[in-house]
């Protein structure tokens, strides 16, 4: 992996300490994974110069501290944009005021993201005129990522944006998170504590327990790693990336192929070639010892277990192999687990609905 993030942070307060060393890709969105206090928000003011660390941070060959050279960028110098919780919107500018605000503030050479283009990828055209008291909660939202997307950031911090949002609105703006990472080649880190929403979003994860990195790497392979917490309980899931191949509009079912098979999933629309992410839970997945035709199942899969590991009360996690290096999880009691003799190296069939596929 080529680092275009190299952190190496550590700051003390009464009662907790934040000491890390994390790298992360160029491109996309990664997440910093946690519970409350592991330290996530903290790492993240830390690279944004907002809370003052010890260390070295160096973002796409541009070091924005180096304390064993003296080199401290302070935050109003750094090119990156930060969106919170809340929007945190000039009250007094309407929606484009806010949007040139941030746009001016970055010398004409330096501009390095369309306004349009930001404009078109958050449906901001229709909101321009209105003032920040006039915008829904999801409005306000797409607003504030559009502001910081105008200053053209070399980076983008987002500290759970979506957590003030009801389901709804939360779908609307994942949908614009996702296509802000297709069609912008701005690295982002993104702070959550929601498992779907790193499933969904990100592509590299670093898991933070008590301020220190438990885990880092690809979010698949953490999201199924059944010596870590993302793999247990009820949302637990794993992540595939897929490639729609079909899509047959008489029963708005798209046949989509990954590492490991294909899949059938329901879909209002899919244009074939199209890739996907796509959540498969754990609890949604059931096994069987050989392959069952008479069933509404649509997908039944050939896996091979990779380990087996206590889960809630009643209950184990199941890692199956699917492909090269595709891996799914199921969730199942311990009873059904003893019945079908489960252990690494047998090879079993994943049951999966078609739909209880995100």
């Amino acid at each position: 992996m080529t680092s275009a993030i190299e952190a190496r942070l550590a700051l003390a307060y009464p009662g907790f300490s934040l000491d890390v060393d994390i790298r992360l890709p160029g491109a996309g969105f990664s997440a910093l994974f946690g519970a409350s206090a592991s330290g996530k928000t903290s790492c993240l003011r830390a690279i944004a110069g907002l809370q003052r660390a010890r260390g070295r941070l160096c973002i796409g060959g541009e070091l924005w501290q180096d304390d064993a050279r003296g080199i401290f960028v302070p935050p109003h110098r750094r090119a990156l944009g930060m969106v919170f919780q809340q929007a945190a919107l000039f009250a007094h500018l309407s929606v484009r005021g806010n949007l040139e605000f941030a746009r001016r503030r970055v010398p004409a050479g330096e501009q390095r993201v369309d306004f349009d283009q930001v404009l078109a990828l958050l449906d901001l055209a229709p909101l321009l005129e209105r003032r920040p008291e006039r915008l829904s909660g999801g409005e306000a939202q797409r607003v504030a990522i559009g502001r910081a997307l105008v200053a053209s950031p070399r980076l983008l911090l987002l500290d759970e944006p979506l957590a003030s949002l009801d389901l709804p609105r939360r779908a609307e703006l994942m949908a614009c998170l996702q296509k802000l990472q297709s069609e912008l080649a701005i690295p982002a880190i993104y702070v959550s504590h929601a498992p779907e929403e790193v499933a969904q979003l990100t592509r590299h994860t670093v898991l933070l327990e008590a301020g220190r990195v438990r885990a880092s790497g690809p979010t698949a392979e953490l999201l199924t790693r059944l010596d870590l917490p993302l793999a247990h309980g009820d949302t637990a899931q794993a992540a595939l990336d897929v490639e729609v191949s079909a899509y047959h509009t008489h029963d708005r079912i798209a046949c989509v192929t990954f590492d490991g098979g294909e899949l059938l999933l329901p879909s209002a629309d899919a244009a074939p070639g199209t890739r996907r992410v796509v959540r498969v839970m754990a609890r949604d997945v059931s096994l069987t010892l050989s392959r069952h035709a008479d069933t509404s199942i649509l997908n039944i899969l050939p896996v091979t277990v990779l380990g087996v590991a206590d889960d809630t009360p009643g209950h184990v996690m199941v890692r199956l192999g699917t492909g090269r290096s595709t891996t799914l999880l199921a969730r199942i009691t311990r009873r059904s687990a003893d019945a079908l003799a489960l252990r690494p190296g047998l090879p079993v069939q994943a049951q999966i609905k078609g739909a209880a596929i995100a």
